[in-house]
């Protein structure tokens, strides 16, 4: 994700800019979703997995909007 987000910093067009952030919420979004089945399959603490999973979630909502509010202004 944070990779995507870098690369969308220096994107050559707007449509650069916003195909790299939907990258990165894609991948944000796979990131909670293993998190979660880490924690229902009691492979992690789920206390210990909790605030990284809470942090996916918040990071989810930043790029969402991010690339929501792009696409209103293109």
């Amino acid at each position: 994700m944070g990779a995507n987000v870098e690369e969308a910093q220096a994107g050559q067009s707007r449509a650069d800019f916003i195909s790299k952030y939907s990258i990165a919420l894609k991948e944000i979004r796979e990131t909670r979703y293993w998190l979660r089945l880490m924690a229902e399959s009691a492979i992690v603490d789920v206390h210990a997995i909790y605030p990284l999973i809470e942090e996916a979630a918040e990071l989810s909502r930043i790029l969402g909007a991010t690339v929501s509010r792009s696409k209103q202004t293109t």
